[in-house]
């Protein structure tokens, strides 16, 4: 398998990222954010020289939950799960199709790491990673990601498109969400397909189309090629999801 394919076109291995490599990420996450921290420290002493008991609690309290949640939530939302010390290791943080983690999933590892990073030094988080079979921690695992390896400079993604023979059929058709496995399965296909060997292309298509086809109804028209089903029911559902979280901003907005 050629690996999974994000969304900026990098090539990720199809294989989680060992703990080693993890525990030494974050050792180097928390260099740089000590670093942040002792900075802030100096700048409010200049700022504040003798600042009251409540205005030293309020701080205190202030700067934990930005150390702990505000921090890792932002920077793991802004670099689609590749802070400096993954960056440095060759890590990065997706969802468990492959896709690259929001805002929900980076409050949510942030949220539970409260508890299996911080207030037990990592070792709940090391043992989870070192047991689960993808290497997941806690927080990982109730937010739907794992990490990865990088193993490639930057490619091309030819995104998926939908065959315009399809496109009214697509809109109509009840679609079920796919397994994350599946989902990733199918968008491989679609990328790999023109490399395949004829037979081994025909075999597997016709394959996930059966698997697919158990997601949809009503099928499509009789006659249509495997491929083209399987491209068209990977464009809708990104089209309904990213409708779905356009939605959801515009109503977070107005509230």
């Amino acid at each position: 398998m050629d690996g999974i394919i994000t969304g900026e076109g990098v090539v990720l291995d199809s294989r989680p990222a060992s703990a080693a490599s993890r525990v030494l990420a974050a050792l180097l996450d928390l260099l740089v954010l000590g670093v942040g921290v002792l900075v802030v420290v100096i700048a409010l002493g200049a700022v504040l020289p003798s600042p009251s008991e409540d205005a030293v609690r309020i701080l205190v309290v202030v700067l934990v939950a930005t150390v702990t949640i505000v921090v890792p939530t932002t920077v793991d939302t802004l670099t689609r799960g590749r802070s400096l010390g993954k960056l440095a290791l060759g890590i990065r943080i997706v969802r468990d199709d492959g896709g690259p983690i929001v805002f929900r999933q980076s409050f949510v590892r942030a949220l539970v790491g409260v508890g299996e990073l911080w207030l037990t030094f990592g070792s709940v988080a090391l043992i989870c990673s070192i047991v689960h079979p993808q290497g997941k921690r806690i927080g990982d695992i109730l937010a739907g990601t794992y990490a990865l390896r990088v193993r490639g400079a930057a490619r091309v993604r030819t995104p998926v498109v939908m065959p315009p023979a399809l496109a009214g059929w697509a809109r109509s058709a009840d679609l079920a969400r796919l397994p994350d496995g599946l989902a990733l399965s199918v968008r491989q296909f679609l990328g790999r397909a023109a490399s395949l060997h004829p037979a081994s292309r025909v075999q597997l298509g016709s394959q996930l189309t059966a698997e697919v086809q158990r997601y949809v109804n009503p099928l499509p028209p009789l006659g249509t090629h495997p491929e083209a089903f399987l491209a068209a029911v990977l464009a809708e559902r990104r089209d309904r999801e990213l409708t779905a979280r356009l939605r959801a901003g515009a109503r977070d907005a107005v509230d």
